[in-house]
């Protein structure tokens, strides 16, 4: 089931870097958004000393990998809403977008997160007018697969 692409305002790809931006969590991790559109969003993460789980390994932690592919889907849901949203006045459109939150995230761990650089990229599944459901993969720089998740998010 795909849903129909919109394409992306620059007010809203404004709007949703800024509400990206204004969580201190995502600077920490170092996430970057790397692709905003109506159809995926694409955000990557440098590997770095503080991220690594498993210190005999080298390896990403998993609570990394969840956040990242959670990140992702939110931006997913947000950008879903904005569409979703438009014909409501700027001020009552982000009195809504500011409820969107994870309701249910699961995660599925393929092989571990050894690299260093990795990249979320979510897609749309469903978007209703009050829940949004995204898929996520994690990939590293070879383009191996490490996770994939699914997240329901409230938006609105």
């Amino acid at each position: 089931m795909n849903p129909a692409v919109f394409e992306l305002s620059e007010e809203q790809r404004q709007g949703v870097q800024a509400f990206f931006q204004r969580i201190p969590f995502n600077q920490v991790l170092g996430i970057r958004i790397d692709e905003l559109s109506g159809e995926r969003v694409v955000m990557s993460l440098p590997m770095k000393p503080e991220l690594i789980g498993n210190f005999v390994q080298g390896i990403l932690h998993g609570g990394v990998i969840s956040a990242l592919l959670d990140v992702a889907g939110g931006a997913m849901a947000l950008i879903g809403a904005f569409d979703k949203h438009q014909h409501l006045s700027p001020s009552e459109r982000m009195q809504r977008l500011s409820k969107l939150g994870t309701i249910d995230l699961r995660i599925d761990y393929l092989r571990p997160g050894r690299g260093q650089r990795f990249s979320a990229t979510a897609v749309p599944l469903r978007a209703g007018n009050k829940v949004a459901v995204v898929r996520s993969e994690l990939h590293n720089e070879e383009g191996v697969l490490v996770a994939v998740g699914t997240g329901t998010y409230l938006c609105g």
